[in-house]
């Protein structure tokens, strides 16, 4: 005991005791006892309410989190006819947008976004680039790192990128509407001030050219060139409205590249006209299958619908012949889409496509899959099953898919997502064999893009405003259907384990979650997996599993098709709960502290009885542990006799007594002491319990619950849980009484590791050699969602770890 325990006392008094452990004294003595912080830190800091930093409730708002009864938001409705041309990879379109005004507002101008104009070679983007070649010398060698920073320049400068505005016109009147282009952003001026509950419709002509991979953008074409074939992943292709909030007015905020889309719902005709022997794949359900599918195929397709494994529409044999087809007629292809925010599609004569049905609370959803052979034999394996499991992980934690498809789609973008299709990277080696890494890449991926579905697609933040808003929130998700996918699953965020690195960081590189999309440092980390992790300590660790899936369901619920904002996600999963969240919300998305509590001290206390007989055993038995008192020792050589040795008159009772003899006395006060009590009292004293006082220091300012494991000196473990509610009266020291029946060998802060506690090393009594993270856990070295943007780069990483197929 004494190897960790600073004190061993027993002969304490069981009155003082009692005020100690048990906390009759008055609150005031208890706080004094925990060093009251009357602090700014006390009054302004961890456990304030966030009234002042959120915004006002109001009619469209509540303070419950819930849209108000005077909830609006707009709509905007697209018929769209484009061409696709393969032999110059570039896009003509006409669309006419109808839109309605359902705010209070009389609307005078309509602001739209141009995201293509961020390849223009006007671009902010590029403008505002920091950075230096890589590399570090003074050349640049071809298929070296700075070199491909200098090809990047040169594309800047020579490709012909940007939207191509023909003309704006009234679509009743054919009158041309004034327009003013500001970079990523058009502004049409209206003829006459738009209402509330009236509608506008007008028409835009436009054009552009589409980017190669090699930009790593969002939307692009991979060139083949053993079989000289094209595969478009096309999307942020037409002029689309920009979202006008109560929250915000017109969100109008430059598209720099880090902060993605923030879109109004509305429904969508889509026609897209492409050489006859290109499959199409879009967001929404295909209108004309007899028209540009064979009947072989229509059939196939109607076999998916009822199948639970993928059937092919187009087989591997198909889709080769198919790629030396170059034909001259065309074909359009319409897609249709009720209540979305986007529309995207993929395009190309590689495709293999398959589907499979997948029931989501009592409706058939068709999920497919369009990739080229080079994807399989991943995709054919994975892809299609992965959107199903996702489907039915995601409705179960939120709300039941709404929507008739599910696509994913394999090309040169890695990871990005659109209403009902998202394209995703992956693919295996030229020779078909592939890293164990790559198949959960692919899993993970597919999980997360066809996740995004739900965050932002149906609950529609705002993603140009809190990336962190449908990242974190469906990085969060991810992890959930990752889980259920495989027992093992090497999921990268989500557990607090995972996080510890980053949170420990040198804070020049941290900003907190709340940080606008375009001005985050470190994407992955700060919009993916923090918030995920803080989702994943709410449930497991803060609220328990009950409280946050009905909390974190109400939210989705309140707010699908809807425009919610950070407040409305806080005030909820508060309201449907019962749970005081602002401190969490307040330590974890607004500042970049970070956990790290210490256990400083452990002291030990007895009761005493007072019974003279037990008490006196006790010193006796305690008397005999001490260590050697080497002065007494050594004076027994150096001083044959002591005085009262020589002279027998200087002796009275105490020297003639054994010192551990019950003194007559001393029964007698013991007699009167237990007179006192009253039963239970009596039962107390004669419990053996034993008392640890265990000091707390919390060393890196954020709030955290305090989970502590009791490890007995009898082999036996117990873990007991403080909520962070511990904290409230001073941030940075507490001290906690534990009463318990039996001795304690070690005390162990976050046993578990889910706290994301930076600093174990300070967590334990008797001090204990952490291990290290290598071998707590496996760091996934795996590319993620938005992280690697094209499989090119993805082959470079996996050559090294080559495996089977």
């Amino acid at each position: 005991m004494a190897s960790f325990l600073t004190v061993s006392l027993r002969r304490k008094a069981l009155t003082a005791l009692w005020l100690c452990a048990f906390g009759v004294a008055a609150p005031s003595a208890m706080l004094l006892a925990q060093g009251f912080s009357n602090t700014a830190d006390h009054l302004t800091g961890k456990f304030e309410q966030l009234d002042q930093l959120l915004p006002t409730p109001n009619t469209y708002r509540t303070a419950s989190g819930a849209p108000g009864h005077q909830y609006w938001q707009q709509k905007a409705d697209y018929v769209i006819n484009i061409e696709l041309n393969d032999e110059n990879q570039s896009i003509t379109g006409t669309e006419t947008i109808t839109y309605t005004n359902n705010s209070p507002d009389a609307l005078t101008y309509l602001w739209l976004q141009l995201d293509q104009n961020h390849f223009a070679k006007t671009s902010d983007t590029y403008l505002t680039q920091t950075g230096r070649l890589q590399g570090g010398t003074s050349r640049a060698n071809p298929g070296g790192g700075s070199f491909d920073g200098v090809k990047a320049l040169a594309f800047q400068e020579t490709f012909d990128g940007g939207h191509k505005i023909k003309s704006v016109k009234d679509a009743a009147t054919g009158q041309a509407l004034k327009f003013t282009i500001n970079k990523t952003m058009m502004r049409v001026d209206l003829p006459t001030a738009l209402r509330q509950g009236q509608k506008f419709a007008f028409t835009i002509d436009w054009s552009f050219n589409i980017v190669p991979s090699e930009t790593r953008a969002r939307s692009c074409y991979e060139y083949f060139p053993k079989d000289k074939n094209y595969l478009y992943e096309i999307a942020q292709f037409f002029p689309r409205m920009a979202v006008y909030a109560d929250y915000c007015g017109w969100q109008h905020k430059q598209f720099l590249g880090a902060g993605e889309f923030t879109l109004p719902f509305g429904d969508y005709k889509v026609s897209i006209t492409a050489p006859s022997d290109i499959v199409v794949g879009a967001t929404g359900e295909l209108q004309n299958a007899s028209a540009v599918m064979s009947a072989e195929q229509i059939t196939r397709m109607e076999k998916a619908k009822t199948s639970s494994v993928p059937v092919k529409i187009i087989t591997n044999e198909e889709a080769l012949k198919n790629e030396s087809s170059r034909a001259t007629a065309k074909k359009t292809w319409t897609f249709q889409a009720a209540n979305v925010r986007d529309f995207a599609f993929c395009a190309s004569r590689k495709f293999v496509w398959d589907a499979m049905g997948v029931d989501v609370e009592g409706k058939r959803v068709l999920a497919m899959s369009y990739y080229p052979k080079e994807g399989n034999p991943l995709w054919e394996q994975y892809s299609t099953r992965s959107v199903a499991h996702t489907l039915r992980v995601y409705s179960k934690h939120t709300i039941a898919y709404p929507y008739p498809v599910a696509i994913s789609v394999h090309g040169p973008v890695f990871g990005m997502e659109y209403p009902m299709i998202c394209f995703n990277g992956g693919r295996p080696l030229p020779d078909g064999t592939y890293p164990e890494a790559l198949k959960y890449a692919l899993i993970s991926v597919i999980i997360h893009e066809v996740g995004h579905n739900f965050f932002p697609m149906i609950v529609n933040s705002d993603e140009r405003q809190w990336a962190w808003m449908d990242e974190g929130l469906n990085s969060f998700v991810q992890f959930l259907a990752e889980q259920e996918w495989d027992r093992n699953y090497p999921s990268r965020r989500g557990p607090a384990r995972n996080m510890v690195d980053y949170m420990r960081a040198d804070k020049s590189r941290l900003v907190p979650i709340m940080t606008n999309s375009e001005q985050i440092l470190e994407l992955g980390n700060n919009a993916y997996g923090k918030p995920a992790t803080a989702l994943n300590v709410l449930r497991e660790t803060v609220m328990g599993r009950e409280l946050f899936d009905y909390a974190f369901k109400e939210y989705s619920r309140r707010w699908a098709f809807k425009h919610p904002t950070p407040a409305d996600l806080f005030r909820t999963m508060e309201d449907a709960s019962g749970v005081d969240l602002d401190w969490f919300w307040r330590g974890w998305f607004y500042t970049t502290d970070y956990c790290d509590i210490a256990l400083e001290r452990v002291t030990r206390y007895d009761i005493n009885t007072q019974n003279p007989e037990t008490e006196v055993a006790k010193d006796k038995a305690e008397a005999g542990r001490e260590p050697l008192n080497l002065t007494i020792e050594r004076n027994k050589k150096d001083i044959p006799k002591t005085y009262v040795e020589q002279d027998a008159e200087a002796l009275d009772y105490y020297n003639k007594t054994d010192k551990f003899a019950v003194k007559p006395w001393a029964k007698e006060q013991y007699e009167q002491y237990l007179s006192t009590l009253n039963d239970e009292e009596k039962k107390l004293v004669n419990s053996g319990k034993i008392f640890y006082e265990l000091d707390f220091a919390n060393k890196g300012g954020l709030m955290m619950p305090l989970i502590l494991e009791l490890s007995y000196e009898d082999g036996t473990k117990e873990v007991r849980r403080f909520p962070a509610e511990i904290w409230r009266y001073n941030t940075q020291k507490i001290t906690k009484v534990l009463m318990v029946s039996k001795p304690v060998a070690s005390f162990l802060v976050d046993p578990y590791l889910e706290t994301t506690d930076i600093d174990v090393s300070n967590n334990a009594l008797p001090l204990q050699v952490p291990p290290t993270r290598f071998q707590v856990f496996k760091q996934q070295q795996t590319p993620q969602p938005n992280e690697i943007r094209t499989q090119r780069e993805y082959e470079e990483r996996a050559k090294s770890s080559k495996g089977t197929k």
